[in-house]
C-alpha cells in the first residue's frame, strides 16, 4: 500500500469498489459489505511492479456484468424468445426447494416461481404486460370464433397466455436439459417480455455440442405442436378445446420457425455459428458470420414484416391504407428488429471480449505486499509497504505463515491519528482455503476460481506453496473493463 501524502492512504480505487448487488454482475461476486484488502508477503517470490503496483482512479471501475464476466451464453428465443443479454456471473446452482427473499427476486426484476433440474424459474414483470395483450387480443378473436362465450372468452385466452408461455418454458427447459448434460452449469430460466432466457454459464467445447444445444429447443417447441395437433384430431372442431389447441399449435410453429432463423441470437444463428466453427476451425469466424447475418435480419424484418402484413402474405386483407394496424405492425417489427439486432451485437461483442480473456493473468494483476505480525501498528505496518513499494498487508503467524489479509476499506476508515493505537489484527480477514490462488491463472480459469470463493482480496502463491502478492477483485474488475473497452 503506497502512502499518499501524510495520510498513509491506500492509492486505490476506494474501500468499497465494485458491485454490490446482484452476484451475477460483477467479475467476482460481490460479498454484502465490499470491502478491498490486500496481501502478499514480501518474499523471494514477490511480483515485479506491474500495472497493479500502479496508483489506481480515485474512483472503482464499473463491475464488469455477468454476461460479460462469467461468459455466460443465453439463449433467447424471440416468440420463445427474446435477445442474447450478457450479463456477469456466477449465481451457483441451488437445489432447495425454499428461497430466501433475496432470490425470490431475480436479479432482473423478475420473480421466483420455482425450480427445476435445480434451475430456478423466474418471471420477469414484462410478462404480465405480455400476458395481459395476449389475453386482450385472443379474447377478441375468440368473440368471432365463438361469440356465445360473452365475456368467459377473455378468461379462455388467459389461458392460452399461460398454456403459450408454458410452452416457451418448455422450450427453454431444452436448452436447459441439454446444457446439464453437457456439463454446462445454467444460471436461470426467466420467461420475459418475448419469451424466454436460458442463462448457461459456459461455452460448449465442441461445434457439434453448441448445434446440440441450439437445436433442442426449436426441436422442442415442434414436437409440442405436432401435439396440439393431435390433440386437435380428438376434440369436436369450433369449440374452445378445439380453438386452444389450434391456438397453441400455430404459436408453437411460429416459435421454432422464428428461431430457426440463422442469426445470432437466435438459435439459428448459434447453429449456424457451429457450422461455420466446424468448417473453420475457429468460434470466433462462425460468431462473426452469425452476428452479421443476425443484423441483416434484424434490417430485414424491420422493412419485411411491414410489408408482408400490408400485402396481405400473411393472411391478413391488403390494403393501401395507412392505419391502427399498419402502425401496429410496424412497432412490432422495431421491436424484434431490436431485438435481434443488439443481441447479434452483443454476441460478437462477448466472443471478441473471450479473446482477450487469456489477458488476465493473476501474476501480472496481483499486488506487492509486506507481512507484518497482528500486533503491528497500523502505522509501522503502513510505513513498512510504503518503504518496500508495496500496497499490501499479509498478517503471519510467528513462523511467518500468512493467516490474514488487512482490509483496505479498514485502513481507509481509520483516522490517522489512530492508526499508531490500531493493531493490524483488527482490520484483517482470515484467510481460508479459497481465498488463495494460484500466480498461474489466468482467463476464464481465473474468474471462475474467483467466483468459487466471493471476496474482495485473494492471496496469490507460486506452486512451491510461497506467497506472490495479493490480488484484489478492483484490480481484475478494472482490467476486465479495459478488455471490454476494446472491443467496442
Amino acid at each position: 500500500m503506497d502512502e499518499s501524502g501524510a495520510s498513509g492512504l491506500p492509492r486505490t480505487g476506494g474501500g468499497d469498489s465494485g458491485p454490490t448487488s446482484e452476484r451475477d454482475a460483477s467479475v467476482t461476486p460481490a460479498e454484502p459489505e465490499r470491502t478491498n484488502s490486500a496481501k502478499p508477503t514480501a518474499q523471494a517470490g514477490q511480483p515485479e511492479r506491474t500495472e497493479a503496483d500502479a496508483p489506481a482512479p480515485d474512483k472503482a471501475s464499473a463491475p464488469a456484468k455477468a454476461d460479460n464476466a462469467d461468459n455466460a451464453d443465453k439463449y433467447n428465443e424471440s416468440g420463445s424468445g427474446a435477445a442474447q443479454q450478457n450479463q456477469d456471473s456466477g449465481a451457483a446452482q441451488d437445489n432447495k426447494d425454499s428461497a430466501t427473499p433475496q432470490e425470490k427476486k431475480a436479479p432482473g426484476g423478475g420473480l421466483l416461481m420455482g425450480r427445476i433440474f435445480g434451475v430456478p424459474i423466474y418471471v420477469a414483470p414484462s410478462w404480465f404486460l405480455v400476458a395481459a395483450l395476449i389475453t386482450w387480443v385472443f379474447g377478441n378473436q375468440l368473440d368471432r370464433v365463438l361469440p356465445e362465450l360473452g365475456g368467459a372468452r377473455y378468461l379462455v385466452s388467459l389461458f392460452f397466455a399461460v398454456a403459450f408461455y408454458g410452452s416457451v418454458l418448455v422450450h427453454e427447459l431444452a436448452h436447459t436439459v441439454a446444457a446439464l448434460r453437457f456439463k454446462l452449469p445454467v444460471r436461470k430460466i426467466q420467461l420475459q417480455f418475448f419469451g424466454g432466457v436460458s442463462e448457461i454459464e459456459k461455452e460448449s467445447e465442441t461445434p457439434g455440442r453448441e448445434f446440440v444445444l441450439a437445436f433442442v429447443g426449436p426441436l422442442l417447441s415442434l414436437v409440442l405442436a405436432a401435439v396440439f395437433y393431435g390433440g386437435m384430431q380428438a376434440v369436436e372442431p369450433g369449440t374452445v378445446p378445439g380453438v386452444l389447441m389450434a391456438g397453441l399449435m400455430i404459436s408453437n410453429l411460429i416459435v421454432a420457425a422464428f428461431n430457426l432463423l440463422p442469426g445470432l441470437p437466435l438459435d439459428g444463428g448459434r447453429m449456424l455459428r457451429a457450422v461455420v466453427w466446424k468448417i473453420t476451425g475457429k468460434p470466433m469466424s462462425g460468431t462473426v458470420a452469425a452476428a452479421w447475418v443476425g443484423r441483416a435480419l434484424a434490417v430485414s424484418v424491420l422493412i419485411g414484416l411491414p410489408l408482408l402484413t400490408q400485402s396481405g402474405v400473411l393472411g391478413a386483407e391488403a390494403t393501401d391504407s395507412v392505419g391502427m394496424d399498419t402502425v401496429m405492425d410496424a412497432l412490432l417489427a422495431a421491436i424484434l428488429a431490436a431485438i435481434i439486432w443488439t443481441g447479434a451485437g452483443n454476441s460478437l461483442r462477448m466472443a471478441r471480449l473471450r479473446e482477450r480473456l487469456p489477458d488476465l493473468r493473476a501474476r501480472t494483476l496481483t499486488r506487492r505486499a509486506v507481512p507484518v505480525e497482528s500486533a503491528t501498528p497500523l502505522s509501522e505496518a503502513l510505513r513498512r509497504a510504503n518503504d518496500a513499494g508495496a500496497r499490501a498487508l499479509v498478517v503471519v503467524n510467528g513462523h511467518g505463515d500468512p493467516v490474514a489479509v488487512v482490509r483496505e476499506a479498514a485502513i481507509v476508515g481509520v483516522p490517522e491519528h489512530r492508526r499508531p493505537w490500531v493493531p493490524v489484527s483488527g482490520l484483517a480477514q482470515d484467510l481460508t482455503e479459497g481465498m488463495k490462488v494460484s500466480a498461474e491463472l489466468s482467463g476464464e480459469e481465473l474468474l471462475d476460481t474467483l467466483r468459487a470463493t466471493p471476496a474482495t482480496e485473494y492471496l496469490v502463491v507460486e506452486k512451491t506453496g510461497e506467497i506472490y502478492g495479493v490480488l484484489s477483485t478492483s484490480d481484475v474488475e478494472r482490467a476486465f473493463v479495459k478488455a471490454m473497452d476494446r472491443t467496442g
